[in-house]
């Protein structure tokens, strides 16, 4: 296939991961080791797509430091077009992340200061207008401050282009907040959806109709190794991800998911082909020690979206 051009606007940082080697001693020292990456919602999902075929472009901020110099290869090596917004007198974000041995994670301490100087007043300059024009999809994530991500949807949506948002974490998904009307669709998890709706629900299936109660259309809302819930204006789609018998990482697998949704759905696929995708590109992430895993590619997507049950139609 021909991929689209995807403009993405977002994260793009440095991540640093502690890995635990046994059983987690919380208030104690553990025995582990370090690992160090280019990372970000936006980023980890503009690799994906790019490695999937698709024409990407990149619009981040970034400091003048060895950590921008990071960013700066790992996008080059992805095939990613970088066009960062780089401040020489600061530093480039970074994520901090504590793994248990099993690939779950303990905390995380996110120094994103960085992104507050990405603010509307740079979505006029020019190069940003034509790189919006030229895109057939827009994928922001949450790490931006909360008017920017609305400039971004309300002038994607102005357009035309369908726009699509990562939620980051529940502390940030409430950024999102004022623009869910112009979105084309969310990705989260279900403690983000928790602080999105400031709902907690019995049943999961409920979260189609809280999540549309707040202005959102479309959605997908993943619960770990529960099943993922997906909705649109055609119906809700359900999906129990295959259990793994080793874990690599969690790290990215949210952004594989909406990868290798987003993916679909520009190739026109239906709502439950999507969320099926999905899971398979989440499948190849949780895999890998990587947050963007090397080995993906539209071929092996498709087999491993093979080895994934169908998803469901709920009624």
């Amino acid at each position: 296939m021909t991929g689209a051009g995807i403009l993405v606007l977002g994260g793009a940082h440095v991540d640093r991961r502690g890995r635990i080697h046994g059983d987690t001693a919380p208030g104690a020292s553990n025995p582990g080791s370090w690992f160090v990456e280019a990372g970000g919602g936006a980023f980890n999902a503009a690799r994906n797509l790019s490695r999937l075929g698709h024409a990407v472009r990149l619009i981040a901020p970034r400091g003048g430091d060895a950590d921008g110099e990071i960013v700066a290869a790992a996008a080059l090596a992805a095939g990613v077009e970088d066009t960062p917004f780089t401040f020489l007198d600061r530093a480039t974000p970074s994520y901090t992340a504590i793994i248990e041995r099993d690939g779950n994670l303990v905390i995380a301490l996110a120094d994103m200061e960085l992104y507050r100087l990405f603010s509307p007043r740079r979505l006029q300059q020019r190069a940003v207008r034509d790189a919006f024009a030229q895109a057939d999809a827009i994928l922001t994530d949450a790490n931006l401050p909360a008017e920017t991500v609305l400039a971004i949807a309300d002038t994607a949506h102005a357009a035309g282009k369908p726009v699509y948002g990562i939620a980051i974490s529940p502390a940030k998904v409430v950024r999102f907040r004022n623009a869910l009307p112009a979105l084309t669709g969310l990705f989260m998890n279900e403690a983000e959806a928790r602080a999105l709706t400031n709902a907690r629900p019995d049943d999961p299936r409920h979260w189609p109709n809280l999540l549309r109660d707040i202005g959102l259309t479309s959605a997908v809302v993943t619960r770990g190794k529960d099943a993922a819930i997906a909705f649109d204006p055609t119906g809700v789609a359900t999906l129990a991800p295959p259990a793994l018998e080793t874990l690599g990482d969690v790290t990215g697998a949210g952004d594989a998911m909406a990868s290798g949704f987003l993916s679909a759905r520009l190739e026109g696929r239906p709502l439950a082909a999507a969320l099926r995708q999905g899971a398979a590109a989440a499948l190849i992430a949780v895999r890998s020690p990587l947050a963007v895993a090397e080995e993906l590619e539209s071929d092996l997507l498709d087999r491993v979206t093979g080895l994934v049950p169908e998803a469901e139609m709920l009624s």
